[in-house]
């Protein structure tokens, strides 16, 4: 700097023909460096103090703006569900969806008639605890006022085979999300309680008809598992038989280890033991349970199982909400955390997962997943993808309702804002510890015999 400031005086004394021997000239050049050079640079140096200053304070502004997680929840919540079930109750889903299906579909008319139960059966599975829950602020009991009245009218139209928006229950499809739609009604018994007569007469019936479909030897036997479970749980003859051959499967033949089922006789490493099959063994086992003991012999087991898995869900969240894109059905989004949000939801966590922990990684994941651009279309409704619109990732049985099974991430939506889950303070998950350098236990599988 110094070096700098002498080749500039220097070039200055000679641009002026400052006279070494005369001292006024160093004055005059003292003054004209002064008022031509420190000058500016102190304005700037202030200037970029100043800056700095205000920057810091919008800063700290924008931090205490930042909306609580919960409220994160329920505006990303109503994004997705409200295209959904506005729609629906209006008798105006199939007009107005806009379906949209894989590259590579393998049957386009299908899998469009099915799209719309899809949807539907899956959103409510979804956002079905919440709409149990009471209370809380004016503004969510306000929207879930609206969201309960939505939810009645679009059963009423969906189950009634005289409106336009009658679904296909019946065939392969239709029995996946004929069971997404039994979930939600188990999940939230207010629902069936304050449907008419003749509604729930319909809801029956529709149901029924899904018996003449046989499951595929896979996470598919639990789907008629959970229809059934539906029966049980309100009172109707149900078929003990098809809970039994789905728990029996799971519990005797189909559990690999280390807190995973395989998907059938082969297992496969996606997101299936949480976008379908742990969440289900969970509720029909509870459905079951108030019935009667018959699986007591598998509680203590299934709970050890849920319970890392939910752990290896966890460390599969990464510091900024991202996760491996491993595995079919990778479309569904935030689904994929199902039952960490389920378990959660359950209050059945273990003792090494604090709420606020799960929290965190859960609501990084919403954003994630639901926050780049193209995620949704300009009409509000879902784009295939991951994070954005990306077609391709579509496998061939994907479309626009699949997709809503992004809505299960909610699921502790059902827990009170007063919960530990949603009060505690912010808590850093595996991946923000461990890539933060904090000094945290290792991980161990799950030795079960």
């Amino acid at each position: 700097m110094f070096k700098i400031l002498s080749r500039v005086i220097c070039k200055e004394q000679e641009k002026y023909s400052i006279n070494h021997d005369e001292p006024e000239h160093y004055i005059w050049l003292a003054y004209h460096h002064l008022h031509h050079f420190i000058y500016p640079v102190m304005v700037r140096i202030i200037f970029l103090a100043l800056s700095f200053v205000l920057s810091f304070h919008a800063v700290q502004a924008q931090i205490k703006k930042q909306l609580p997680d919960r409220q994160v929840w329920l505006e990303y919540m109503d994004k997705v569900a409200r295209p959904v079930l506005s729609n629906l109750a209006a008798g105006q889903l199939k007009e107005k969806m806009q379906v949209v299906l894989s590259v590579r579909a393998d049957n386009r008319q299908t899998r469009t008639q099915v799209a719309y139960l899809e949807a539907f059966g899956r959103t409510l599975s979804g956002i079905a605890p919440w709409l149990q829950l009471e209370g809380g602020s004016k503004e969510e009991a306000a929207l879930r006022q609206q969201y309960r009245q939505w939810t009645l009218k679009a059963i009423g139209n969906a189950v009634n085979p005289e409106a336009v928006d009658y679904m296909k229950w019946t065939g392969g499809q239709p029995l996946v999300d004929a069971s997404f739609f039994a979930l939600g009604l188990i999940r939230c018994p207010w629902i069936w309680e304050n449907l008419d007569s003749n509604v729930r007469s319909n809801v029956v019936t529709a149901l029924r008809s899904t018996r003449t479909t046989v499951p595929v030897y896979s996470n598919w036997i639990l789907f008629s598992g959970m229809i059934e479970a539906f029966f049980c749980k309100y009172g109707y003859e149900y078929d003990a038989v098809r809970i039994e051959y789905g728990i029996r499967e799971f519990a005797s033949h189909w559990y690999v280890g280390d807190g995973m089922f395989s998907d059938g006789m082969n297992f496969h490493m996606d997101y299936y033991n949480s976008y379908v099959i742990q969440p289900y063994l969970s509720a029909i086992l509870e459905v079951v349970q108030q019935k009667n003991r018959s699986y007591q012999w598998f509680l203590p087991k299934m709970d050890q199982i849920s319970k890392r898995y939910a752990e290896l869900q966890e460390r599969h969240v990464n510091t900024d909400g991202s996760f491996p894109v491993i595995g079919r059905s990778i479309t569904y989004r935030g689904g994929a955390f199902q039952h960490l949000s389920d378990l959660a939801l359950r209050k059945g966590l273990p003792a090494s997962l604090k709420p606020a922990q799960v929290r965190g990684a859960l609501t990084a994941v919403i954003k994630k997943t639901l926050s780049p651009a193209g995620s949704f279309t300009e009409q509000g409704w879902l784009s295939i993808g991951l994070a954005g619109n990306q077609p391709n990732l579509a496998d061939v049985y994907i479309n626009t309702g699949s997709l809503y099974l992004c809505s299960t991430i909610f699921l502790a939506l059902g827990l009170p804002d007063t919960d530990e889950f949603w009060n505690a303070p912010s808590l850093p998950w595996t991946a923000v510890k461990a890539w933060g350098g904090v000094d945290l236990p290792g991980d161990h599988a799950l030795d079960q015999r």
